[in-house]
């Protein structure tokens, strides 16, 4: 399989078990060398020898029989070694739940997983609940492939298609009079080839492409773009005839560009640092790619930059946890508002398998999408591309090791009706405190069914952010909530669903104190006092505004109890003040009845007229105007908040 491995150097690291060297072994040698047969019965003598084995070298039998399709004993050295606390790469721990995955222990991965969820980053975990459920269910394979093998394959290795004109490029390990031999793999160094597209799909005379400077090392994984007229493509350090290596004495690829009219400039090159897999994203203005950083999340993670007519314009970034997993991620390609790539996380299938997720506008990405077993294998499946065949659908290509093949990767096409993946129901935004939008963590965030159960429930991040994907449902609601502050609770029809599309659903919270505060020894809504013309009841733009916070703050408290309260001053009769009051009260409930409060959360309208006055202003008693109108004044009062605070 020469999706990755067949670029790898061999790197030697200082072996030590509990903080003593060990000296290399024979099992170290066989190792290193991709002997891994050998290695295995090597390790097995010197433990039987009595002779110490390190950690590191546990590890490497670990990886060995992982290596030979020995999963049990994978599983268990992996499994011992995490037990006891010592520090694994994440590469690892996806090797080592692959192993149990592929000994028929899903439920036991998943149950690992469980017990692991505030140790490990939630997003693989969603991703994997995810993915889980839809193999279960069998919800992915319902995409209608038509895959075919490719008449131009050779017995060695062909993968990394990518349209070009209206031809094929791919890679190939097939011999080639101008290339050296990689030792690794006792076959030539990779090249590009070119190959005719035939009506039907399949490709014809294939030869190697000679648009590019000359090289006798790795020329490959190339990707063309039409709009700018210009190839990307993977290729070895070198100088001349000589490969150039680091101080380490690494040899790593780099990424270049060839111009339609024959110029080639690099793009990416670090001797340290090796790249993969470039795909240009014309309408984005981005270049992705695969690499193996020290900031990543596993093995070889994608990375994008921002660019300029193809020139690069900002540092590499990680496209995050939602994508890149603990295992390796390669061979980014964007269709139709969709990033697909390929993994080898530990909820696939088989090795490698090709994810979709949906990109949104914020750049922020979907959960990743097998696509399931009409395309994926229990082997390795890799670098897809897809585009329209106008009324014939859609067409594209990958490449597998999967038996029945023509070598040891081969080329295949693939038809299909509609867009490849399963449909899926994406809610995604933040969370936000209405008064200053601060973020809020740890909000729980419910997505529910027409039935009124549970579909799914997440809790908000550090920066208030959320994301629920699920397999498409008509008719959903959204609820999120959190202690002390108000409640979201939306329906959304089909036609609301599609018009959200892939943007954000951002979200403010008001918290209870807020809108609240307390008045006379009541709970009440905080309002700027407000005062009725003398004698009259008519709710004038001041008041309006006031009584907007009352609406607003309903909003955010769907289920809050008012009691509306009006009190006058002494001046006029007392019968008069009673039924002045009574109507302002009256009022009042009209104006927020009719734009958005329910009538049924208005509990009570009362006017008390001079019956409470909040001064010794009574009748009979002289006192100024401003004391007077201490007692004219008006408290909506929350009744529930015992209730809305929890």
């Amino acid at each position: 399989m020469y999706k990755l491995g067949f670029f790898l150097v061999i790197s030697f690291i200082t072996l030590s078990s509990f903080g003593q060297e060990v000296k290399r072994s024979k099992g170290d040698a066989y190792f290193y060398s991709y002997d891994y047969e050998a290695a295995i019965r090597a390790y097995k003598k010197q433990m039987a020898d009595g002779d110490l084995i390190s950690n590191a070298q546990l590890l490497n039998l670990a990886d060995a029989y992982f290596k030979t399709s020995d999963y049990p004993n994978a599983s268990k050295i992996y499994l011992d070694i995490h037990k006891n606390d010592t520090i694994m790469s994440n590469h690892r721990f996806n090797s080592m739940l692959q192993s149990m995955a592929k000994t028929s222990e899903r439920e036991r991965v998943r149950a690992f997983l469980e017990s692991k969820r505030d140790t490990y980053t939630s997003e693989w975990i969603e991703n994997a609940d995810f993915n889980y459920e839809l193999l279960d269910s069998n919800l992915g394979d319902g995409a209608g492939f038509f895959v075919f093998n490719l008449d131009g394959n050779s017995q060695q290795a062909d993968f990394s298609p990518t349209f070009f004109k209206d031809k094929l490029l791919f890679s190939s390990s097939r011999s080639s009079k101008s290339k050296k031999v990689y030792e690794p793999s006792g076959e030539s160094y990779l090249d590009i080839f070119v190959a005719r597209l035939s009506a039907n799909g399949n490709i014809t005379n294939p030869n190697r492409y000679e648009g590019m400077p000359e090289t006798k090392y790795h020329k490959s994984t190339p990707y063309y773009s039409e709009d700018l007229k210009r190839l990307f493509y993977v290729l070895s350090n070198a100088e001349g005839d000589n490969l150039s290596f680091d101080d380490n004495g690494k040899n790593s690829l780099a990424i270049g560009m060839i111009y339609d009219n024959g110029f080639f400039r690099y793009l990416l090159k670090d001797l340290s640092t090796s790249f993969y897999y470039p795909f240009y994203d014309s309408k984005g203005e981005k270049l992705y790619f695969a690499a193996n950083f020290e900031d990543g999340y596993g093995g070889t993670d994608i990375y994008v930059v921002n660019t300029n007519n193809g020139q690069i314009m900002s540092e590499p970034i990680n496209l995050g946890p939602r994508i890149n997993s603990p295992g390796n991620e390669i061979a980014p390609y964007i269709f139709d508002g969709s990033l697909y790539f390929s993994s080898d996380v530990f909820y696939g299938l088989g090795g490698m398998d090709i994810y979709k997720s949906n990109v949104n506008s914020d750049n922020t990405y979907g959960v990743p999408v097998n696509l399931g077993s009409g395309i994926n294998s229990k082997y390795d499946d890799f670098g897809f591309i897809i585009k329209d065949n106008g009324d014939e659908g859609l067409i594209g290509y990958f490449a597998s090791n999967k038996p029945g093949g023509k070598g040891k990767d081969d080329l295949y096409g693939f038809k299909v009706s509609g867009t490849p993946g399963l449909k899926t129901l994406s809610y995604h935004g933040r969370v936000l405190r209405a008064k200053n939008e601060n973020y809020i963590a740890d909000a729980t965030v419910s997505l529910i069914d027409e039935q009124g159960k549970l579909i799914r429930e997440v809790k908000t991040k550090e920066n208030g952010t959320y994301q629920l994907e699920v397999p498409w449902k008509a008719n959903t609601s959204l609820k999120i909530h959190k202690e002390n502050f108000g409640t979201y609770y939306k329906k959304f029809g089909r036609a609301e669903m599609d018009a959200l599309g892939k943007a954000p659903l951002n979200v403010k919270l008001a918290h209870v104190d807020d809108i609240v505060g307390k008045k006379e020894e009541k709970t009440v809504i905080k309002m700027k006092d407000f005062f009725f013309a003398k004698g009259k009841s008519l709710i004038t733009s001041d008041i309006a505004l006031e009584l907007d916070k009352v609406i607003e703050a309903s909003k955010y408290f769907p289920n809050m109890k008012l009691r509306i309260e009006t009190h006058t001053d002494s001046r006029g009769s007392t019968s008069a003040n009673n039924r002045l009051s009574q109507d302002r009260a009256d009022a009042i409930r009209g104006y927020l009845a009719a734009n958005g409060v329910s009538a049924g959360n208005i509990i009570s309208a009362k006017g008390f007229g001079e019956t409470q006055l909040v001064n010794n202003c009574k009748n009979g008693v002289y006192c100024l105007d401003f004391l007077h109108q201490q007692n004219d004044r008006t408290l909506i009062v929350v009744s529930n908040i015992d209730e809305i605070s929890n």
